[in-house]
């Protein structure tokens, strides 16, 4: 099976109807999701219909687009601004409380650099593929994502981060850290002097 080829990190064929069937799913979920008023009841319970797993408390304001959705998987108390784009060919790990700012993009996916790898690879039952592989991305628990950020495949940002807005994430952030820049870079740890409990 070509998702079993996703898993085990191999190449796998993104044309296969296997995959097809799976995206085509999510994609007409999303649309539904995205066609349907903030304040109804039932439409929070759409995500459940093809996300991998997601606890019992969670937003997105929506627009919202998922590649699978049925590779993702995240904790509890989940929140995500708009236009959240999860291309989640590869497993992606969210924690518990998360919250994700405006247009913050997931991209669990990659294509060979070599041309002929990445669209003329020919199958033995004679197709030609569109070559793709994925690592998957893991984000923590207590992880706040700002605006416009993107996270590239193969990364793990541990707990208690912050990643700053317009960020590119390309290498893992280490816990309690404040991280921001492209790419993205760990600046220095966050501590109690950064309270704002004074605000309150």
């Amino acid at each position: 099976m070509e998702e079993e080829r996703i898993f085990a990190g191999k190449l796998f064929d993104n044309r296969k109807k296997e995959l097809r069937d799976i995206k085509h799913k999510a994609h007409i979920l999303c649309q539904k999701y995205n066609s349907m008023d903030e304040y109804d009841s039932n439409r929070l319970s759409i995500i459940k219909e093809f996300i991998g797993k997601i606890g019992e408390k969670y937003y997105m304001q929506g627009p919202i687009q998922f590649n699978y959705g049925s590779h993702t998987f995240i904790g509890e108390n989940f929140f995500a601004n708009f236009n959240l784009i999860v291309m989640d060919d590869g497993k992606i790990e969210i924690g518990d409380n998360a919250m994700f700012g405006p247009n913050v993009s997931l991209m669990a996916t990659n294509h060979p650099l070599i041309y002929n790898e990445r669209v003329a690879m020919k199958f033995p039952d004679g197709h030609v593929s569109s070559s793709e592989y994925a690592k998957g991305i893991s984000i923590g628990n207590n992880v706040w994502i700002a605006a416009n950020v993107v996270v590239i495949d193969g990364v793990h940002i541990g707990n208690n981060v912050v990643i700053g807005a317009g960020s590119v994430v390309t290498k893992d952030i280490p816990d309690d850290f404040l991280a921001y820049g492209v790419p993205c870079k760990p600046i220095r740890k966050i501590t109690e002097e950064d309270s704002k409990i004074d605000l309150l």
